[in-house]
């Protein structure tokens, strides 16, 4: 059993009109992270929030930021979302081919690096980067909205990439975002999540997290 787990709230489904409130919410019901769902209107067919938001909350927290790009040639973005406060950058790896520059960008500047993964994507099209990368994200619903259902297969991917842990001693930490409810946390903590992503389960006061 993993000594500690992580929760990691979205904002995604929050009242964006109270973010600040939200942030405090978080912060009183025991969040470690923020989660902030970045969304290009390309990579997935929404928009949510960018820079100058995350720029203008950062002052109302010290958690630290949690910053999923869901973008097309995240390359490109990440150095301004350092910039305005992310602390853990997490880039899919469907959305580049520079994904071992995408690493070496967000480390260079002292930060913790991410790879998402869609449903669909295996765990071995990241077998050459699990040395070397902090998080790895497996996206339990398909990216780009909230209040999905879990994806079944997608805790199998879990349990993969825990054992690979076990066997190579890789620090990587395995995170889950989508779906996260008070039926469906039991598997996966027990398949080897170490970080939770919740956005409306956690709202709605839905979710009991136990450390």
């Amino acid at each position: 059993m993993k000594e500690k787990r992580f929760l990691s709230p979205s904002l995604l489904s929050a009242d964006f009109a109270r973010l600040a409130s939200s942030l405090h919410m978080i912060e009183e019901k025991g969040g470690s992270f923020v989660h902030i769902d970045v969304m290009d209107g390309h990579f997935v067919p929404q928009v949510t929030f960018g820079e100058p938001v995350i720029q203008s909350i950062r002052k109302e927290t010290k958690l630290p930021f949690d910053v999923h790009l869901m973008v097309e040639k995240p390359e490109s973005s990440i150095p301004s979302y350092i910039a305005c406060g992310a602390d853990f950058i997490t880039f899919h790896q469907e959305a580049t081919c520079h994904a071992d520059r995408c690493v070496q960008l967000i480390h260079q500047a002292g930060k913790k690096a991410g790879i998402a993964l869609c449903p669909a994507t295996p765990v071995e099209s990241i077998d050459l980067l699990l040395p070397f990368i902090d998080i790895v994200l497996v996206m339990t619903v398909n990216p780009g909205w909230g209040g999905q259902k879990l994806i079944p297969y997608t805790v199998e991917k879990v349990r993969k990439l825990a054992d690979i842990q076990k066997e190579t001693g890789y620090s990587y930490r395995i995170s889950v975002d989508g779906g996260v409810n008070a039926e469906t946390l039991g598997p996966l903590l027990d398949a080897g999540v170490d970080i939770v992503v919740s956005g409306s389960s956690f709202f709605k006061g839905e979710l009991a997290w136990v450390h």
